[in-house]
């Protein structure tokens, strides 16, 4: 708790360009090792990457050969959720909290969804129409924010790429999911995503977002160099890089099965 006594404490870290590989792993140890509440904002990433969720196969998600070719890195990271490409033109907001920081809040998927959508409700209160659709922020039917989430026993983490921009030709090295939300009715990327810069500015919407945050936080600016961060270097995380031997065993893969459905 804050010295108030009234608010929980959450430290507010601030990131500019941050490779996304290194962010998953700096929230992975926070969420291991930390006993503290955290708001991590990275604005953009410094280059185009695909970040898969844990259980994500990439012979399913990804057109790999065009991937291999180009070679565009492709995390796989340690919570759950689908698969995105991001780049500098996407903002990073991630929430690391103790369920007895929120305890209302139950440490299951759907109630932190909620929270989460009621958090960015109050964000984005007046500009466009916003919705939480399924697990997806949405401007009415069109999607702008991906979500996923890991909790363990005493903590959870729900971090969020939000695409104030986006090149559509970066939409190409992603498959349409077999498993899409219901509301995405089949329609390919260029149908079913938009752009925030069309509603808000990019340093609105995180001033909105670190102001919002203060209705349920004593929010408290953090250097990443301060003592308050913990360090731990015996700490392995499981969010790691794809090497090119293991993508093109999933390409050889995936192309052999392609010839035996042809037979």
């Amino acid at each position: 708790m804050s010295s108030r006594g009234l608010l929980p404490l959450m430290n507010l870290v601030r990131l500019n360009g941050v490779p996304i590989l290194q962010q998953l792993q700096l929230e992975e140890r926070l969420l291991r090792t930390s006993s503290h509440n955290w708001c991590i904002v990275n604005d953009g990433t410094n280059e185009p990457t695909i970040v898969m969720g844990i259980s994500g196969k990439p012979a399913e998600l990804l057109e790999i050969g065009p991937v291999l070719q180009d070679k565009v890195p492709v995390v796989k990271r340690f919570s759950g959720g689908g698969t995105v490409i991001v780049d500098h033109q996407t903002v990073f907001i991630t929430f690391i909290c103790n369920t007895d920081a929120l305890p209302s809040v139950q440490p299951y998927p759907r109630p932190i969804m909620s929270w989460s959508g009621q958090l960015y409700s109050k964000v984005f209160q007046g500009v466009g129409d916003f919705s939480l659709r399924e697990n997806d922020y949405a401007f009415g039917n069109r999607k702008f924010g991906g979500n996923a989430q890991s909790i363990t026993k005493r903590r959870w983490v729900h971090h969020t790429s939000f695409l104030w921009d986006y090149e559509m030709m970066n939409m190409g090295y992603l498959k349409l999911p077999k498993r899409a939300p219901e509301y995405r009715q089949a329609r390919d990327h260029s149908d079913f995503i938009c752009r925030m810069k069309d509603y808000i500015s990019r340093q609105e919407f995180i001033n909105r977002t670190i102001s919002a945050l203060g209705s349920q936080f004593c929010v408290t600016p953090l250097d990443l160099e301060s003592s308050d961060c913990p360090d731990d270097t015996k700490f392995v995380p499981s969010t790691r890089l794809l090497g090119k031997q293991e993508l093109e065993e999933w390409f050889e893969s995936e192309s052999g099965n392609v010839i035996l459905q042809s037979l």
